[in-house]
């Protein structure tokens, strides 16, 4: 079997670099990611590592990159897309250059930002000075100034310490933060024992914060008091309230005058902002430009010395040695990359490559494109594979939507998701540059072809089922005819239909639209789905049971196909295969119609009846003048059937450890000294030796073997995979009703919906009606999308999910591997966008 079926051949390889080339040769090594290293200094702390000073110089990098962009950002200045033009790793020029860039564009950002916080904090003065010289005009009335301290005109209240005059008052203004003035106004009661007088006015506009840029509501207060032990008090309140105090001359005239000398330093304030921000936008401006090829440069350039850290130097200090995983269909890819490195460099000595054997297990390496990475995504969240058993993601790309359908089969709904599919296909290159679309948003973008076969195959379902949004099609005609008359018609509300005599002919394709209008429909379709579940369930099952046969022949276990295949596939096709095939005999053999009839339909046994009677070698009275069997010998074909099938679970309890007891003696050795295989362990052409687990002379697909074990140990493991495969059988049987149970429940909401919301708005006549069928439309559309479509669709996907988790792969895969995970720039970078 291909490599498409299975994951690709690994090899293990040293790779050999001269240290001048090094750097360059891992920066084309992750363009191609097709290598993933292993870490030969495990033993070695991170930070005594060779090249830990150079990841530290990336990372003061990343640093600078991060502050720009975070001005930019402030800014609102776009950043522009660069993934069709993503730049390669610097070379070491390019480095020194882009260090200098950064530090003088850094040192450059951040005088302009203290300047300007220095110059907004200023502004932010002023402002206040302002409003405290425009609020407390009102605070002063004339008698007010005449009592003032003389020594408050033309300066900051209180602030010359003078002889407090009897009967004369002093007074401190400023601006506090509005939600601290209610604290603040206690404060100053409790501290002179109400002798202050406070008037405030809140500020109608905010303040804008000079560090942060956040609105500040803030209060205008003055503090009438008499003496100078109580304004030194209350200076120490405004201290620690944070208000900011300011100059207030009591003179109305040396306020005006103060007014508009702080009007005039504002705008001149004003004005050099102004061009600070011109200044600083232009600066950003230029930098945006290159920030993102920047960005990418240095995140490339720290990948290449974390990945550096993990080779060894050797002895003579001459040469890194690495170690790596490689697909052997790109080891000459690899290959080409080390002689890039090395020639871009102008290194004399060639780097180069060795395929080394080992016994480890390799990493699982399925490569997909676009169209198979959804579905592999799927069998991946299972488990990985084990090295080289079968990908179940091959057939799931069919399997997977036709069962969905199955469950989710409606024409309209599935046009709806087809459509959906369909537009994300067609627009994936505009859509894959949306970055900030969400994590729901994600899944879907990923899974678009899964979508777009989901609704493709539910159209095909939903045309055999004949429904349409709950409604029938009536393309090739009802193949049934009215045989009674109008009389008989119009007197009689509840007429059946016999078959032989009003069936005139089998149905072209699908379901007949006459059983819309009929009252035992919901009778016909359970049967019809609940049988239908069965033989679907039942293929699926054998499918995935003869799947193991290629990982037995593949691996070379071939006293498993005996051991384990064949009474496994016997045990599950001589009971329920049996049971299928009674399905397809039993619609064969009892014919309704009158030119197909071969026996009386009233004497047609009930298949689920024969089989309980078949298992527990029982027998059921047939009604009078009928058989109680279909054919001839069926009774004792069946006891042969349930005796073999009772034969086939000791054949898988005892077959496969006795088998190991009896060979375990004469195991010899196949490994050669020089690593040679010999005897009956042959690998196919190129295969990467696997470890044995046993030493002998069967290997396990990658996953860890149970042969080496002791014998008991050996029997407790096949009792319960022997108990496990014959109980899961049966119960994997009966899961695969869901298909029937979710298919129902699908055509009954779909019904619900379209009589008990659409159909009002269709009986209704006149302007009103078209009115209140609009608005019914709109309801009955919002809730198929929210209810049928994304509600049903998600259970049948899950249910989908789990019959191929649990029911399909549990018959063949491990899942036992772990992944490959290549040293790529382009996984690098595209993970980091997804954080």
């Amino acid at each position: 079997m291909g490599d498409m079926f299975r994951s690709e051949q690994m090899a293990l390889c040293q790779m050999f670099i001269q240290p001048e080339a090094a750097y360059t040769s891992v920066s084309e090594l992750g363009e191609t990611g097709s290598v993933q290293f292993r870490d030969l200094n495990c033993n070695v702390n991170i930070f005594q590592r060779k090249f830990v000073t150079e990841v530290r110089r990336c990372d003061e990098l990343e640093r600078k990159i991060r502050y720009i962009e975070t001005e930019i950002k402030k800014d609102g200045i776009a950043l522009p897309d660069i993934q069709d033009d993503i730049p390669r790793a610097p070379n070491p020029r390019e480095i020194i250059d882009l260090e200098a860039h950064l530090e003088k564009t850094e040192s450059e950002m951040i005088e302009l930002a203290q300047n300007e916080v220095n110059m907004k904090s200023n502004y932010l003065e002023l402002t206040e000075l302002r409003k405290v010289l425009e609020n407390t005009q009102g605070f002063f009335s004339d008698q007010e100034v005449l009592n003032l301290d003389s020594s408050n005109r033309g300066g900051t209240a209180g602030d010359e310490p003078t002889a407090q005059h009897r009967g004369r008052l002093g007074f401190v203004a400023g601006v506090i933060n509005r939600e601290r003035v209610f604290g603040f106004e206690r404060m100053l009661w409790r501290i002179s024992r109400g002798n202050v007088f406070l008037k405030r006015s809140d500020l109608d506009a905010p303040l804008n914060d000079p560090a942060t840029g956040h609105p500040i509501y803030k209060t205008v207060f003055v503090a009438f008091f008499q003496g100078e032990q109580l304004k030194n008090r209350i200076k120490k309140v405004c201290t620690g309230f944070h208000a900011s105090l300011y100059p207030c001359p009591s003179s109305h005239i040396e306020r005006e005058e103060m007014v508009k000398n702080v009007r005039t330093r504002l705008e001149d304030l004003k004005l050099v902002l102004s061009q600070t921000e011109d200044h600083r936008s232009r600066v950003l401006a230029t930098v945006s430009k290159n920030l993102p090829s920047w960005s990418i440069m240095v995140k490339k350039m720290k990948a290449i010395y974390h990945t550096l850290n993990l080779f060894n130097m050797d002895v003579t200090k001459k040469c890194l040695i690495g170690e790596c995983w490689v697909p052997t269909k790109d080891l000459h890819i690899v290959q080409k990359a080390l002689s890039d490195g090395s020639a871009a460099v102008g290194s004399t000595i060639p780097s180069f490559l060795n395929v080394i054997d080992t016994n480890e297990q390799p990493p699982t390496f399925n490569r997909t494109n676009k169209f198979t990475r959804g579905f592999q995504n799927l069998i991946d969240a299972y488990g990985i594979a084990s090295y080289r058993e079968c990908n179940p993601a091959l057939y799931t790309c069919i399997t997977f939507p036709f069962l969905f359908a199955v469950m989710f089969g409606d024409l309209g709904h599935g046009i709806i998701l087809l459509l959906f599919g369909a537009w994300m296909v067609l627009s994936e290159q505009k859509l894959a540059r949306i970055k900030n679309g969400g994590e729901i948003w994600n899944i879907f973008f990923g899974g678009r072809y899964i979508i777009l076969l989901m609704g493709l195959f539910s159209c095909y379902t939903g045309f055999i089922y004949n429904d349409v949004f709950s409604k029938s099609m009536n393309l090739f005609g009802s193949s049934w005819v009215n045989n009674y008359n109008t009389t008989t018609v119009l007197g009689n509300k509840h007429l059946q239909f016999p078959p032989a005599t009003s069936a005139k002919s089998v149905y072209p394709l699908g379901l007949d639209p006459i059983w819309q209008l009929a009252e035992n429909k919901i009778i016909f379709l359970n049967s019809f789905k609940m049988k239908l579940s069965i033989i679907v369930g039942v293929l699926h099952m054998v499918f995935g049971v003869c799947m193991s046969v290629c990982n037995f022949v593949h691996f070379k276990k071939y006293s498993s196909i005996f051991l384990e295949f064949v009474p496994q596939i016997l045990f599950l096709l001589l009971l329920f295969g049996y049971m299928v095939f009674m399905m397809f005999f039993k619609w064969f053999k009892y014919s309704a119609s009158a030119t197909l009839q071969v026996e009386t339909p009233g004497c047609a046994p009930s298949v689920l009846i024969m089989f309980i009677n078949m298992m527990l070698f029982k027998n059921t009275k047939p009604f009078a003048g009928c058989d109680e069997f279909m054919y001839d010998s069926q009774e004792g074909l069946q006891k042969v059937f349930v005796v073999i099938g009772l034969i086939c679970i000791p054949w898988m309890l005892l077959g496969k450890p006795l088998y190991i007891k009896f060979t375990r003696g004469r195991r010899v050795s196949h490994v050669k000294h020089n690593g040679e295989l010999t005897g009956n362990m042959e690998l196919a052409e190129g295969e990467t030796p696997l470890p044995t687990g046993n030493s002998g002379h069967e290997q396990t697909g990658g996953a860890h073997g149970h042969d080496d074990e002791p014998m008991s140990e050996i029997f407790i493991h096949q009792g319960i995979h022997t108990i496990e495969y014959v109980l899961s059988t049966i119960s994997h049987t009966a899961s695969y009703l869901r298909l029937w149970a979710l298919s129902l429940a699908h055509a009954q909401l779909s019904e619900v919906l379209w009589n008990m919301v659409l159909s009002l708005g269709l009986k209704m006549t006149g302007v009103s009606g078209a009115i209140g069928l609009f608005i019914i439309f709109g309801a009955w559309c919002l809730f198929t999308l929210a209810i049928l479509v994304m509600m049903e669709g998600l259970s049948a996907f899950l249910h989908t999910l789990r019959l191929h988790w649990v029911e399909f792969m549990s018959k063949f895969y491990e899942g036992l591997g772990y992944a490959f995970q290549p040293f790529s720039f382009k996984a690098i970078i595209d993970g980091e966008e997804e954080e």
